[in-house]
């Protein structure tokens, strides 16, 4: 593995969006870190393409092996949400492969593959405009949790204070503004082929 180039940031910041858009581009050559969840598949999900959907008996399993890399768990309106990163999930023969996740999960994944080989791509959208986003979203589900989205927007607040930003080693020149998607993308793009040619 040469990188693993790992999407971070707010909910409701386009991370998805932004992920499948870079997966989708052929000249990158990026593979997914695919990520485990115990949570149910939202509208519009596939087994095996957003995450891995398991159940809690799976992940115990993985844990009690020591295949888990790093978990975290949400205390959600529904009961505990588990979203987890395998071992198994980068092939250490493979190059480039990107990632998505909070900034915790960032930091263990590059505690357990090393800072030279996990790149940080930190998305940021203004807090107003992040909201009316998670809100559109929400209306779009056609069951919208509006209970849910307000506890992990708040929960952003915390989890992304600049303290721990700078802690793990977010600067300005991984944070990426997503006021128009593509333009943040092609900034991007142009980050990871710049590492692709060293």
């Amino acid at each position: 593995m040469k990188y693993i180039f790992y999407l971070t940031g707010k909910s409701a910041s386009g991370k998805d969006s932004i992920y499948k858009e870079l997966l989708e581009d052929s000249s990158l050559m990026l593979q997914p870190v695919l990520l485990c969840t115990t949570r149910p598949k939202r509208q519009g999900e596939t087994e095996g393409r957003e995450y891995h959907f398991v159940d809690e008996d799976f992940y115990c399993g993985a844990e009690q092996t020591g295949e888990v890399i790093e978990c975290r768990t949400y205390n959600t309106v529904h009961g505990p949400w588990r979203y987890f990163t395998l071992s198994t999930s980068v092939d250490e023969n493979g190059d480039y492969y990107l990632g998505i996740g909070t900034l915790e999960s960032y930091t263990k994944i590059r505690g357990y593959f090393g800072d030279d080989r996990v790149i940080p791509i930190y998305i940021e959208v203004e807090d107003g405009e992040r909201l009316i986003r998670a809100i559109g979203r929400e209306r779009a589900t056609g069951r919208p949790d509006y209970k849910e989205m307000c506890r992990r927007f708040l929960a952003d607040a915390e989890d992304f204070s600049e303290e721990k930003l700078k802690a793990a080693g977010i600067n300005s020149k991984n944070r990426y503004e997503n006021a128009d998607l593509a333009k943040c993308i092609d900034s991007i793009r142009s980050t990871i082929s710049g590492y692709q040619g060293k």
